[in-house]
């Protein structure tokens, strides 16, 4: 199958709403955030969501998908600093090799509270961190699992520290592709993406049977799942949420050009 009719995705849950119903239309590539900017420059598929820090890093060659995004607007649920001792007494933190955005989030978060611990990064798995470190950075569904079996060790959301402290949302990841791509096969790829969470949104049928089918994936409650979905993550990149990723880009990754956006053919 040609690069043009894949889409990557991450391989966790907050994107579930967006690509439950896909697969018979594209084939989809799933993978941790980082290693779908390597897929994605690589021309292993159309487009992708990846770490808004790395669309920096690559922003002459990527553009952006104007509607989507995984975006918190608060406390996100999924992005959390796990820690045996409290952050200001953290002396070195774990993080993780799968996510650069996260990564950038934390350290500008702890050099905002004027701390300085050491940074090693491993694999992403909570004991085998906190073996090593005070602290330990996780993502995805393995942040969202952890919290609810050590809560105890949760000391920091960082979509909520973000959002506290600049008042935005917080955009983890961007939907990029190639700025060589064909326009026609982006439009139709952002389309298919953005029409198939407008299901999610609006059909109510179609919600629950996504809800049902993550929760028994994760193995939390669907209840649970509704709350991560409604409340903490969501996939719009409304004008707000573009206003809080600009922001992230140029104060948190040192990005000074302008985005540049996939043109709508609708």
């Amino acid at each position: 199958m040609s690069w043009e009719n894949v889409l990557g995705r991450v391989a966790f849950a907050n994107c579930d709403p967006i690509f439950d119903g896909l697969e018979g239309d594209w084939k989809i590539l799933p993978a941790p955030p980082s290693w779908l900017t390597g897929h994605l420059l690589r021309r292993d598929c159309i487009t992708a969501p990846i770490p808004a820090a790395d669309f920096a890093k690559h922003s002459d060659e990527l553009l952006l998908i104007p509607k989507l995004g995984i975006v918190s607007q608060g406390d996100v649920g999924s992005v959390i600093l796990f820690g045996t001792r409290p952050i200001e007494q953290m002396r070195d933190v774990a993080l993780p090799s799968d996510s650069s955005t996260s990564r950038a989030l934390l350290q500008w978060i702890l050099k905002s509270m004027k701390l300085d611990p050491k940074f090693h990064e491993r694999g992403p798995d909570l004991t085998a961190m906190l073996d090593e470190s005070d602290g330990a950075l996780l993502i995805g569904d393995r942040a969202l699992i952890a919290a609810r079996d050590y809560p105890d060790l949760v000391k920091l959301d960082l979509g909520a520290e973000w959002t506290n402290k600049t008042g935005f949302p917080m955009v983890f990841g961007v939907f990029a592709g190639r700025k060589d791509s064909p326009i026609s096969t982006l439009n139709r790829a952002s389309n298919d993406m953005v029409s198939q969470y407008d299901v999610f949104l609006n059909n109510e049928s179609w919600r629950n049977q996504v809800i049902k089918r993550t929760s028994i994936k994760l193995g939390f409650s669907e209840s649970r799942i509704s709350e991560y979905f409604s409340v903490e993550v969501q996939n719009k990149l409304d004008d707000f949420s573009k206003q809080g990723l600009e922001f992230f880009l140029k104060e948190v990754c040192g990005m000074e050009k302008e985005i540049t956006w996939l043109p709508s053919y609708e």
